[in-house]
């Protein structure tokens, strides 16, 4: 039995609903959280690592036309052995119209939008880098009431398990998150706190 209970993955931690709804909306109406709400808009709908946003150049978002993209190819990403190939996100329809309404405000602000510009600049106009990205997360935690924090990887976990629990397709969350192994992908296969509510309802007791 030990034995079979050491070969279960183990759940990642994961946002609530309430609580991805409460850090969205206290960025999206605050008068500075205009960058910060695109990059946690960007890690729950796409599932990228914070290495992977901090790399993002508006030219991977944005094509020569001025649109956004549907399928963004990403120049950074985590590595296996060998030579992986290029790894690609696609980006759903609120995300697209969000990244429009941001590369705007970067032009509002001055900061460049050319296509070898960082995506997400610090104050000073440089890359963000990604300690900064971690301490940004959780000052939004903070504001939002978190009793408990997160790490920014966090919501790379939630943005897969939102995925699996939409159609229960473990291959559908391991081609999102980019998975190589299906024992990866069984760890978002756990029930979340949501289903454990809906369930107990119908507990005699």
């Amino acid at each position: 039995m030990s034995g079979f209970l050491a070969s279960i993955p183990t759940p990642p931690r994961v946002l609530s609903d309430d609580e991805q709804d409460r850090l969205l909306k206290i960025t999206g109406n605050h008068v500075k959280g205009h960058r910060d709400h695109m990059i946690i808009s960007m890690g729950l709908g796409t599932g990228l690592r914070e290495h992977e946003l901090a790399a993002l150049k508006v030219g991977d978002i944005l094509t020569d036309a001025g649109h956004i993209k549907t399928v963004v190819w990403l120049s950074k990403y985590k590595k296996t052995r060998g030579t992986p190939p290029t790894q690609r996100i696609v980006l759903n329809e609120t995300l697209r119209t969000k990244l429009k309404k941001f590369v705007h405000w970067k032009r509002d602000q001055d900061e460049s939008t050319t296509p070898d510009a960082p995506l997400f600049m610090s104050r000073k106009h440089n890359a963000l880098s990604t300690k900064a990205m971690r301490t940004m997360f959780r000052t939004w935690q903070k504001r939002a009431g978190f009793e408990t924090f997160y790490t920014f990887h966090s919501l790379r976990h939630s943005a897969i398990t939102s995925v699996y629990q939409k159609e229960k397709d473990i291959r559908a969350a391991m081609a999102f998150g980019r998975l190589k192994a299906m024992s990866m992908a069984q760890r978002y296969t756990h029930p979340t706190l949501e289903d454990l509510v809906r369930q107990v309802q119908g507990i005699r007791c």
